[in-house]
């Protein structure tokens, strides 16, 4: 069983309010999470649970001990009632832990009847300092000014590859064959789209889903164009939006909004889209190490995800709390992510797919810093290589494992 990272911010959440809902998808080690917790727990997936929160939500919730864990609660929505009315008779902290695979957003239920009684966390797909048994810091060290990397081994490509393939699930991690574990990711998606997103969504066409799951993966990381996929697809626009908002309800994509502060340039400001898992996007893909050494142009995008995706953990477990973002001007000039705390400072961060970086791969990060001044923390373009390099005032070359690095 792996260390999750989230532990500490969820029993902190636990102490403070009466109501705390932990949300990701599927197979990412919510039930393992609460259940070393030692909680009664009440499933909606037993068919016996189910049905009596079905036919009577009050009396369900009344009759539950303090403490208790309602497990997959979206699949009730008529509980969100229930557990606002026994809440505000009774505003004691930890009354309630919640688990779900869908999110407030598509979850309005809930969201509205809880808003001010809960707590809110995401629990994502294991990180890479999880699987080594440490807590990331590099965000709070980043925004403090700390460029150092501690003392993690640098990747090399052939490792970075394999990390991204392998992807952050806790299953299909325990699967190294790749012929087994593709056939989890192959069995994950097809399952979790006709039961979670059709569920929710009653989508009829689950074809042009599974289609659309696809495309996203092949266009990780790229600006998303809604006109453009409903072409690729014959969807509606309206329709493919709806279908989007699911799959992100779900924690299968995540958008990454554009940036878009006044820097006296024209910005785009459609958000890039990520899958929310880079093992999963390289299944559908089918981009395996083989294939990935023959098309390396094929490895970028994916490189970009999964940084994405990790920045996006330790976030979640961060003092700095930072919010993610890309940049991209009308002319081209890019930063692949800008981090931003409350105060409104920043972290430019650039991914390369090689060993080796050149003063051009610091062109977006030094328009950021021209036009953010003081809000400039600084910038960073992580790398396959071995060594952290400086390139001028604030811009710094670092291997990807300071990521994770255990300083």
């Amino acid at each position: 069983m792996y260390a999750r990272n989230i532990a500490g911010p969820l029993r902190s959440s636990l102490v403070d309010s009466p109501v705390v809902f932990l949300q990701g998808a599927r197979q990412t080690g919510k039930s393992t999470l609460v259940g070393a917790l030692g909680r009664p727990c009440y499933t909606l997936d037993d068919a016996m649970v189910f049905a009596a929160a079905t036919a009577d939500p009050e009396g369900f919730v009344c009759g539950l001990p303090d403490g208790a864990v309602i497990d997959e609660v979206q699949r009730v929505p008529r509980l969100a009632v229930a557990l606002k009315a026994s809440v505000d008779r009774d505003r004691r902290a930890s009354r309630f832990l919640l688990t779900g695979s869908a999110g407030l957003a598509v979850l309005p239920a809930l969201s509205d009847a809880l808003v001010g009684r809960m707590d809110v966390l995401t629990l994502w797909p294991l990180s890479q300092g999880e699987l080594r048994g440490v807590r990331e810091g590099w965000i709070d060290r980043a925004f403090s000014g700390d460029w150092s990397c501690g003392d993690e081994d640098p990747l090399s490509r052939a490792q970075a590859v394999a990390a991204v393939i392998a992807g952050g699930y806790p299953e299909a991690l325990s699967r190294p064959a790749p012929a087994a574990r593709d056939r989890w990711f192959a069995a994950y998606a097809l399952t979790l789209l006709q039961r979670e997103v059709r569920e929710l969504a009653r989508i009829d066409d689950m074809g042009a889903l599974t289609r659309l799951l696809a495309l996203l993966a092949a266009r990780s990381g790229q600006v998303q164009n809604v006109a453009d996929l409903g072409r690729a697809l014959a969807v509606p626009q309206t329709t493919l939006t709806r279908w989007m908002a699911m799959l992100e309800g779900t924690f299968l994509v995540r958008r990454i909004p554009a940036w878009t502060a006044d820097l006296g340039r024209r910005l785009l400001k459609s958000p890039k889209v990520v899958l929310t898992d880079s093992g999963l996007a390289a299944h559908l893909m089918g981009a395996d190490a083989a294939r990935l050494d023959q098309q390396p142009a094929l490895f970028g995008p994916l490189l970009e995800g999964f940084v994405s995706n990790e920045l996006v953990r330790a976030a979640s477990w961060s003092r700095t709390r930072p919010t993610l973002h890309h940049l991209r001007t009308a002319d081209g000039v890019e930063v692949d992510l800008v981090l931003e705390d409350r105060a409104g400072r920043l972290v430019g961060v650039e991914i390369k797919a090689t060993a080796s970086v050149a003063t051009s791969d610091f062109r977006g990060l030094r328009m950021l810093a021209d036009c953010a001044g003081d809000r400039f923390v600084g910038g960073v373009v992580l790398h396959l290589g071995e060594r952290a390099v400086p390139f001028g005032d604030r811009l710094h070359a670092l291997p990807l494992g300071c990521l994770w690095s255990s300083q």
